[in-house]
């Protein structure tokens, strides 16, 4: 009783009897209609064949008087059809014709009235009455003529229409009732379904998903959007565990360092010098973490979408100008040298504070890590071009580059390589640079140079233009 009664709780029992009640009256009321039209029309012909008949025999009475009227009445009598006829006596005995014992009072009719009778037909069972509707004439001499057809068909048709809508009910209720059954069992096992997945999920596993049956119905279009943000969900909380615990590792030594340095002053006392420095150090320490701090806190605004900068439409060759103008005298500086080659214009709606920032950080990358140990200086090409739907920030340098395997690592949260470990850096660089690109619905990719490495910012050209919420 309780698996039934949930499905009697469903919305597939109360739609199914819906359409029920509906078709049920639906059917019930075209049948009625369906009925009373067709004995409409039925009464029509009727009273037409009638008429027909009457205007025939009065044609025959006119031209041969009673006799041919007998002798015309007998010869239709013998047909075989629905048509009706009598002539009687003044004492009511048949003459000619094709009914039994006709009342008398239908006899006794005043000229061309007409009314509906129940008869014993000449050839038929003595016991079966039939319907009929009778129109009489009085003639010379006491003489009537009865002309009539007969409306047992009609009955029978309506008796056939309503017994077919009978059945018709019968099959709509019980198709209805079967349909609803399997039907909202296998709605109500779906939504169980779901409701399962769910508690899993709240219980903390976040693995589980929504089942698809492939039938592309609500519900598997529901599952999947439902399945698209679970791993999104899943994906974010990858990343705030792999973000808790890189923090852990990576801010653990300078936090560590900053006490080591302020305790050591302390044990060992000394002149105000000393703590000055020992004061000092620590700022620039705090300032350190402080600024990984902020960068995390933007990375995460930017992946959520919501990092607050509005974006406008934008000329990217003008931001490469930029870049090029503050950074090639720092290249200068280390003996490498910043090349640029764009084409114009570069069109894209976006920020470009961050688009500025993400550049800057793919040069600073460059000028650490894009020379080999013992040589002068970095060789580093910028370029800006439209490839296919694009839009492609590129910059190369000839450095020993990243292997393929650890490419994804260099783009995560502190996603330092072995390499990298020796130089000074918190290993967010990369990660902000994907963030930005995200933010604009874009990508970074990383590959090969030949020697060296290239990072590619890849951009939707003429993204509309909407401020992240």
């Amino acid at each position: 009783m309780g698996a039934l009664g949930r499905l009697i709780r469903t919305t597939a029992f109360k739609l199914s009897l819906v359409y029920l009640v509906v078709f049920s009256g639906l059917t019930l009321f075209l049948t009625a209609y369906i009925t009373n039209n067709t004995a409409e029309l039925l009464d029509s012909q009727i009273s037409d064949t009638i008429d027909s008949e009457i205007n025939s025999l009065s044609d025959q009475y006119e031209r041969g008087g009673l006799r041919q009227l007998v002798s015309a009445v007998d010869l239709r009598s013998r047909r075989p059809g629905a048509s009706l006829y009598l002539v009687a006596d003044s004492s009511g005995r048949t003459v000619v014709g094709n009914v039994a014992d006709p009342p008398l009072s239908i006899l006794g009719l005043s000229d061309g009235d007409t009314t509906s009778v129940t008869y014993q037909r000449l050839d038929g069972d003595a016991s079966r009455r039939y319907e009929a509707i009778v129109r009489v004439f009085g003639l010379p001499g006491g003489f009537k003529l009865l002309v009539g057809r007969d409306i047992s068909e009609i009955g029978q048709l309506r008796s056939l229409i309503f017994e077919a809508s009978r059945y018709a009910i019968i099959v709509i209720v019980v198709t209805g009732f079967v349909s609803w059954f399997f039907v909202g069992r296998s709605v109500l096992k779906r939504v169980e379904n779901m409701a399962e997945t769910s508690r899993r999920l709240m219980s903390g596993d976040l693995t589980h998903r929504l089942a698809v049956k492939g039938s592309n119905d609500e519900f598997d279009n529901l599952a999947l959007s439902l399945n698209e943000m679970l791993d999104r969900i899943e994906a974010l909380m990858t990343g705030l565990q792999e973000v808790s615990d890189n923090i852990a590792h990576d801010l653990k030594t300078p936090l560590n360092r900053l006490r080591g340095r302020l305790e050591e002053t302390l044990r060992r006392g000394g002149e105000v010098e000393d703590y000055r420095e020992a004061i000092t150090s620590a700022m620039e320490e705090a300032d350190n973490l402080i600024r990984i701090f902020d960068a995390l806190l933007k990375i995460a605004r930017m992946e959520a979408g919501s990092s607050g900068d509005s974006f406008e439409p934008l000329d990217a060759a003008d931001i490469l100008d930029e870049i090029v103008e503050l950074y090639e005298p720092v290249v200068e500086d280390v003996g490498g040298r910043l090349a640029l080659e764009t084409t114009r214009p570069l069109p894209l709606s976006g920020n470009r504070t961050l688009l500025s920032q993400a550049l800057s950080n793919l040069i600073d990358n460059a000028i650490k890590y894009g020379r080999s140990e013992g040589e002068k200086g970095p060789s580093i090409a910028l370029t800006g071009a439209i490839e296919g739907d694009d839009l492609c920030l590129t910059v190369t340098d000839d450095g020993p580059g990243i292997a393929e395997a650890d490419r994804q690592k260099a783009l995560s949260r502190f996603g330092r390589l072995d390499a990298a470990r020796s130089r000074q850096g918190s290993g967010l660089g990369l990660s902000l640079v994907a963030a930005v690109a995200h933010l604009h619905g874009g990508r970074v990719t990383l590959g090969d140079a030949g020697p060296g490495l290239k990072v590619s910012l890849r951009l939707p050209i003429q993204r509309a233009s909407k401020a992240p919420v």
